[in-house]
């Protein structure tokens, strides 16, 4: 390197690079430092600005500022050129060599070249309004000082004096031509941006554009690329808490966009195809090109050692020159730097291209979900495979390239510890190979467990979804702690594989940690038995070699597990996605009907729901409906008549026979049995995307009786309705569910039952203005049991055991089916004006809107995001349920850990200087502490010898160095230090396993109490996927990846405490560095977390809406695909993954902006200490043995600090979830818990003793769901007597279900009170007040489970009273057909009708021994005989208790006792069903002549 400089420099060896030369810098010192350096700066910084985009605007003339820098610029790039001239040409001019002359003039061209590019390139994009980036105006003077030197070098010359020479003084002249132009160049950049515009040109394109956030990366230069800058703004905003949507984060780079990623997959993908295949056509070439970036890194991540090991040998020998140990040390700066830019970029781009596969790996899910055949998984199932399984699937690309890379980094790892320690390498080898194995068992039991454990997470979170979606009937029947034992019961096996998992996840956490001081051990002793000497080089070097070769060791099986889990949730994917398809092309025949007038013909056809034709099947010898007739479709329940409109609509496999649609491709108006209601508002239920048509608008709501409904809604039809419809009545939904299928304008309608869940009135309405008005011209096939509205119709069907058995005109087939002749009703005519009234008055309450909506109609409240820090109450929470002593014992097991660690290496250093010390070294002599000058400046003062620091601390024995008894003490001591330290490292393992198993476990079963004891009002106004988005997602998160990175957190904070430790032992200077470095650290990583935080709250926040369209699309999915509108839930899929991916691709990207900064610091960490360490050589102060050991620390200390902030704020944003769980788990509102009764004799509580009568009474009883809403109930006041049979009747929305709801507390009354038995249901405890209810709910709920486990899920009651009450229920046969109590119903009860799901609803009743009986419309779905037949029975097995009835089918109360008659939540009739009817114009006498043609009342 001297004899470099002397050449260039023209200098002497004694001198090479003299920095004064006379009064002034040397010229060779300002040539090469003041000059060249500031110019190659300013061409890189200006290449960076190259591909700065341009505006719209840019053809228009940039300002004079901009103008004049420009032509600054170009002149400063010709003068260096013109310059070089007079110096080339004989004689010279001087005044340095013609080669320094040449090499400072070129790059300074070369650098205002590059400038002037960089400056047009500015002035034509939107920086042109401004004056640009000020670094890149700053780097532009940089130079000036170097031309006033060199001007300063002519003074003294006398350049100006004669004799004037022409080469000096042209010289001279250029010289102040560029002095001239960097003048110039400071005043165009003092000059304002941009030229004056008129205001109104602009105005439109600024206001556009102004809302949009900037897009990612996309025509950025490099050097922001490699720096991150470009998220400048992001990152701005996170740090002023600007971050609080979704939409406030960046957009995606174009490679990113949802759209891209779609056409490029698609392009490699077709149904049956392999998913591996298509996404390695799509993104593989890409991704496989990144693994030259990952051999790259990897092979620079060994210039570390290497270097370090020459940097040791300097300071060992002493023998090389200055020059050297400096190459060392820029070596090692350099390496550094270069292998933290290309392993952040690798990672970056690996992250990306992860991010396209997850796009269309969740976008192909979604696909494939829309349009699933009959076959079709269970809703948590496929919600899992959005969830966990994608994810799995996706740390494929994280661990490829690792497979490879790993063995490279071992193999050469392997042959450098040869080089140092020869063949005792081996030993050490040999120990880690015997590990390997052990690894391998380690990772292939972690794989089966985690598969159960999927299994079990399966069917914890299927089983949750079912609880949440029943949420309801679990509260009526007080089955809350039932449920959450069946919950808790799938949660004890999850955690039992989870508890596997950890312990053998500590054995690995174990070798890993204790694995580096045992190699260390068996090489060193291994290398001293085999008569070696140990050196520092050797040992340092060796130890930094060991470092990197536990991390393949360890893992690689880590890596191979991640592959084979990989692989399973590709598995679980592909046999999703393997599933047949919904197929219209096949099924249907592709000839229409053979005759013209013909709309549907069905012929020889066989349907089943199982492809292989084991569950009933459903067969149409001959079925012809013509043009525009109305079908009507009877028959006993369970018969398939909903069987038949699945078949004809594609929901059912077609096992033989012909199915010809006219008009096929223009889609089906569906109105399926259980309506299907989005969580939208009620006008975007109807219009569904169609486009809105206020007249056609307004006809279909007429005609679906919905006017009277919306004018008493807070916001009419932009009022929400909550998810599935939950906010509203029955009746309510099936109006809207068939306003939805009228709005479609479709040519054949549908109907399954649409009038079961309304009133008589409601239902006259729907048929005459709806099924017979507006769709009159269309063909309609209408299921109903209501058999007197079919006399109407075209075609009657009469269906048994899913046979067409006969198919006639409604007066040959209705009498088949009707339970008795029309007689009662007759006699209850009265005149049409009579109705009047009631009918005309508008509905003054809606009933169903049993939750809070504010005046505007907003039910969806925005999830709630935290915002800032993870809060400390977060941190108290994670605390207490790992247990305070557990978690002390885990901190104290840490600490110790480190302390024998750090222990075992400074040993090691100790032994080194020993040997040193008695002349095993180089020979250099330490320097006495007590020599030299003691000022307070001394430098001995401040460049203190380390010997001197730690001699009085560890007084240690001094022994011959040579005897063998003084490597056995040694020897004897390390090993000891290394046993505790394996043993402190197992306890860490073995007690952090434990208390992460105990806070997840302590965790899921308080948020699990908590929700479950949350109000009805909650769960109406909360979509399930956000709950069960904590019960999957955030559960999965503490049970795994925050007890994971934690580990990595904790391990890290100690090890920095541990390092830095050493570190100010082994370079005490170094110590004055770690402020400002604290401070930049500090700063950094805050600046990071801000954001970061943030946007991880953003990626849960925008994970849940994906979550519930999915759930919501499979629940619709017949109702949509007839509709025609997959194209449309499509788009919508698309618009929540490209937020959720924004959120994910920012979080990502701020990682790597941080991971980039602290890899750079820790390079100028490595730089100082190297530095350091030459000064200390020069002053004959350097220890090898605690230099290397702090150099060896040091190389790790770039991956501890971006692992400590990385790991920090990953297990914060893990943390998030923690919040998440607490925010459930403390602040849910909880129901009203009332008191228990104390029996008046005895102090215990009398939990059955209270109700002995079954006296009802409701005093003044007023609902208001929230203020300013119409009053639910108002002014409620009855009493029903023991043992009476009270029904209550009125029209949609009148109160009925209100009055259940108060009774059962699921809502408390504003106002009044209920009374049972004279006892105050307000001061009772829930469950003791629900288990003396019982109730038939409107809407059957069964959970996937067996028979058994519906009909009584505390399992009180003998097989023989189960029997008994299904044969009561007309069910016994269908029961013994399926396989008995033990059969499964499948998930929501799919393998029964929805009449047979009501009749063991029925059952469920049957079995309780409650005194009051409240029946909520519950035969509804059933044909009339056995309507009839259930009437009889409620009669004869509750003939002494008091029941409730609400009843649509007035014929189902009239032989009440007595009849409440309900309007606008008032009471306006109470009395005996003959009273009321004789009332003149009375409500109940409406309602009867509305609903009772072709009724009558059953006998009890």
């Amino acid at each position: 390197m001297e004899r470099v400089l002397t050449q260039l420099c023209g200098t002497s060896a004694a001198r090479p690079f003299p920095l004064w030369e006379g009064d002034t810098t040397g010229h060779c010192f300002t040539q090469l430092v003041l000059s060249a350096l500031p110019h190659a700066l300013l061409a890189v910084l200006s290449a960076c600005h190259w591909g700065t985009p341009r505006s719209p605007d840019y053809a228009l003339p940039s300002s004079p500022g901009w103008r004049l820098r420009l032509a600054a610029a170009v002149l400063l790039s010709i003068l260096p050129l013109l310059d070089l001239l007079p110096v080339v040409l004989p004689p010279g001019a001087g005044p340095g060599p013609i080669g320094l002359e040449v090499l400072a003039g070129g790059v300074a061209a070369v650098a205002w070249i590059s400038h002037s590019l960089a400056l047009w390139a500015l002035a034509h994009s939107p920086s042109g309004r401004s004056r640009g980036p000020w670094t890149l105006a700053l780097a532009a003077f940089l130079p000036a000082p170097a031309l006033v030197l060199t001007l300063l070098w002519h003074c003294q010359q006398d350049t100006f004096l004669p004799p004037l020479l022409p080469g000096p003084l042209a010289r001279l002249c250029l010289l102040f031509l560029q002095l001239a132009a960097i003048l110039a160049y400071g005043l165009g950049w003092a000059a304002p941006g941009a030229p004056p515009r008129e205001p109104w040109t602009h105005e439109p394109f600024l206001s556009s554009t102004g809302q949009e956030p900037e897009v990612a990366e996309d025509g950025e230069s490099w050097l922001s690329r490699f720096s991150y800058a470009w998220l400048g703004p992001l990152l701005v905003r996170g740090a002023c808490g600007e971050l609080r949507q979704p939409q406030d984060t960046c957009c995606l780079p174009h490679r990113l966009h949802p759209a891209y990623v779609a056409r490029a997959f698609q392009a490699h993908w077709q149904e049956e195809a392999r998913l591996w295949r298509a996404l390695h056509g799509a993104f593989g070439r890409c991704y496989l090109a990144l693994g030259l970036l990952k051999l790259v890194g990897t092979m620079l991540g060994f210039s570390g050692p290497l270097l370090l090991s020459l940097l040791v040998g300097f300071l060992e020998e002493g023998q090389e020159p200055l020059s050297h140990g400096l190459l060392y040390a820029l070596g090692l700066a350099g390496g550094a730097v270069l292998g933290a830019v290309l392993q952040n970029q690798y990672g970056y781009e690996v992250r990306k291209v992860t991010l396209q596969a997850r796009g269309a790996v969740l976008n192909v899910l979604y696909h494939k979900a829309l349009h699933l055949g009959p076959r079709r998984p269970p809703t948590g199932e496929v919600l899992n495979l959005l969830g966990t399984d994608s994810e799995r699937l996706l740390n494929f690309t994280g661990s490829f390239h690792e497979a490879w890379g790993l063995p490279l980094q071992l193999a050469i790892t392997l042959y450098l510890l040869y080089q140092q320690v020869g063949l005792a390498f081996v030993g050490g080898l040999v120990l880690a190979l015997l590990l390997v194995p052990i690894n391998k068992v380690i990772a292939t039991r972690i794989m089966a467990s985690n598969q159960d454990m999927l299994q079990h997470k399966d069917a914890r979170v299927k089983l949750m979804t079912e609880l949440l979606s029943g949420i309801r009937v679990i509260k009526f029947f007080g089955w809350e702690q039932a449920m959450a034992a069946r919950v808790e019961a799938c949660r004890a096996q999850e955690l039992g594989r989870l508890r596997v998992i950890k312990y053998l996840d500590a054995a690995c956490v174990y070798l890993w940690a204790a694995l580096p001081v045992v190699i260390s051990i068996v090489i060193f002793i291994t290398y001293v038995l085999m008569g070696h000497q140990l050196t520092a080089t050797k040992v340092f070097t060796a130890l930094a070699l060991v470092r990197m070769l536990i991390l393949p060791l360890n893992n690689f099986p880590w890596v191979i597990n991640g592959l084979l889990e990989a692989k399973v949730s590709l598995d679980r994917i592909q046999h999703f996605l393997d599933l047949p398809n919904y197929n219209p092309q096949a099924y249907y025949s592709s000839e229409p009907p053979s005759e013209p007038s013909t709309a549907l013909e069905l012929h020889e056809a066989l349907f089943s729901w199982d492809p292989a034709g084991t569950s009933q099947e459903t067969f149409i010898s001959h079925l012809e409906v013509k043009k525009g007739a109305l079908v009507g479709i009877v028959g006993k329940v369970g018969c398939g008549k909903s069987s038949l409109l699945a078949a004809i609509t594609g929901e059912l496999h077609r096992l033989r026979g012909r199915v010809a649609v006219w008009g096929l491709s223009k889609g089906f108006g569906l109105a399926t049995q259980e309506p299907w209601i989005q969580f939208a508002t009620i006008r975007d239920n109807i219009l569904f995307g169609k486009t809105f048509d206020p007249k056609l608008y307004r006809e279909v709501l007429e005609a679906c009786a919905l006017n009277e409904d919306l004018s008493v809604l807070p916001a009419g039809d932009q009022t929400e309705v909550g998810e599935k419809g939950v906010t509203l009545s029955g009746g309510q939904r099936a109006r809207i569910a068939l306003a939805r299928a009228v709005y479609q304008e479709k040519a054949l309608y549908l109907l399954d039952d649409p009038l079961a869940a309304v009133d008589a009135d409601v239902a006259s309405h729907l048929l005459h203005r709806c099924i017979l008005g507006v769709l009159s011209h269309t063909t309609r096939l209408l299921c109903t049991h209501r058999t007197e509205y079919l006399e109407k119709a075209d075609l009657v069907l009469l269906l048994e055991a899913g046979r067409l058995v006969q198919a006639g005109p409604p007066s040959e087939i209705l009498p088949l089916v009707q339970a008795v002749p029309k007689t009662w009703a007759e006699d209850g005519q009265v005149s049409g004006s009579a109705r009047a009234p009631l009918v005309q008055s508008p509905e003054a309450t809606s009933e169903g809107l049993a939750v809070e909506q504010s005046t505007c109609g907003r039910l969806l409240q925005e999830e709630s995001k935290k915002e800032g820090a993870v809060a400390l109450h977060v941190y108290r929470a994670y605390w207490r349920a790992v247990g305070c002593i557990l978690a002390l014992i885990i901190l104290l097991s840490l600490l110790l850990m480190q302390a024998t660690r750090n222990a075992a290496d400074w040993w090691l250093s100790y032994w080194i200087s020993q040997l040193r010390a008695g002349g095993n070294g180089s020979g250099e002599v330490p320097a006495s502490p007590t020599h030299g000058p003691s000022g307070l400046f001394s430098p001995k003062l401040l460049l203190f010898s380390p010997g001197s620091l730690c001699a009085p601390v560890f007084p240690l024995p001094k022994a011959a160095p040579n005897g063998s008894s003084d490597i056995s003490f040694y020897l004897t001591v390390y090993a000891t230090i290394a046993g505790v330290n394996s043993l402190c490292t197992l306890l860490r393992a073995v007690f952090f396993a434990a208390g992460t198993l105990r806070a997840a476990a302590t965790l899921h079963r308080r948020l699990l109490q908590r929700v479950l004891q949350a109000p009805v009002s909650f769960f109406d106004s909360t979509p399930t996927g956000r709950v069960v988005n904590r019960f999957s997602s955030d559960v999965a998160c503490v049970d795994d990846s925050l007890p994971f990175l934690l580990n990595i957190l904790l391990a890290n904070a100690v090890g920095l405490l541990g390092l830095l430790v050493v570190l100010g032992s082994g370079l005490p200077w170094l110590l004055l560095l770690l402020p400002p470095l604290s401070i930049v650290y500090h700063r950094v990583q805050r600046y990071y977390r801000a954001s970061s935080r943030e946007l991880r709250r953003l990626s849960s926040l925008t994970l849940s809406p994906l979550y519930t369209h999915l759930a919501d699309t499979l629940a619709g999915l017949p109702v949509l695909r007839a509709a025609g509108a997959t194209y449309q839930f499509e788009e919508e899929n698309q618009r929540l993954l490209e937020l959720n991916q924004r959120c994910q691709f920012a979080s990502y990207a701020t990682m790597q902006w941080l991971d980039i900064r602290l890899q750079l610091m820790g390079a100028a960490v490595v730089s100082a200490i190297a530095g350091i360490a030459l000064v200390q050589h020069q002053q004959g102060l350097a220890n090898p043995g605690l230099v290397g050991l702090a150099l060896s620390y040091a190389l790790s200390l770039t991956g501890l600090l971006s692992g400590l902030v990385s790991s920090f704020t990953q297990t914060e944003v893990m943390l998030v979830s923690v919040e998440r769980l607490e925010e459930y788990s403390c602040d849910l509102a909880q129901e009203p818990r009332g008191c228990v009764l104390q029996s008046p004799s005895i102090s215990h509580p009398q939990p059955t003793s209270w109700l002995t009568q079954g006296s009802v009474e409701f005093q003044d009883v007023v609902l208001v769901y929230r203020p300013g809403l119409p009053h639910a109930l108002d002014g409620v006041t009855f009493r029903v007597q023991p043992g009476e049979k009270l029904g209550i009747v009125g029209r949609t929305g009148s109160g009925k279900s209100s009055l259940f709801l108060v009774l059962f507390r699921l809502v408390e009354p504003s106002a009044g009170r209920v009374l049972l038995d004279d006892v105050d249901t307000s001061q009772l405890e829930l469950a003791e007040l629900r288990s003396q209810l019982a109730i038939i709910p409107q809407e059957p709920f069964l959970f996937s489970g067996t028979i058994r486990e519906n009909l009584d899920p505390r399992g009180l009651h003998e097989e023989r009273a189960l029997w008994q009450v299904l044969e009561q229920c007309h069910l016994s046969k269908v029961v013994a057909s399926m396989g008995g109590l033990d059969s499964k119903v499948g998930e929501g009860g799919r393998c029964l009708s929805l009449g047979q799901r009501q009749l063991l609803c029925l059952a469920r009743a049957l079995l309780t021994d409650a005194k009051i009986l409240c029946i909520d419309e519950a035969t509804a779905s059933v044909d009339q005989k056995t309507d009839q037949l259930l009437q009889q029975t409620i009669c004869q097995r509750f003939a002494n208790k008091t029941v409730l009835t609400i009843a649509h089918r007035l014929n189902t109360i009239l032989n009440s006792d007595r009849v409440l008659v309900l309007h606008a939540g008032r009471v306006v009739g109470l009395d005996s069903p003959t009273a009321l009817r004789d009332q003149g114009h009375s409500g109940f006498q409406q309602l009867l002549q509305s609903g009772l043609d072709g009724e009558t009342a059953p006998g009890c």
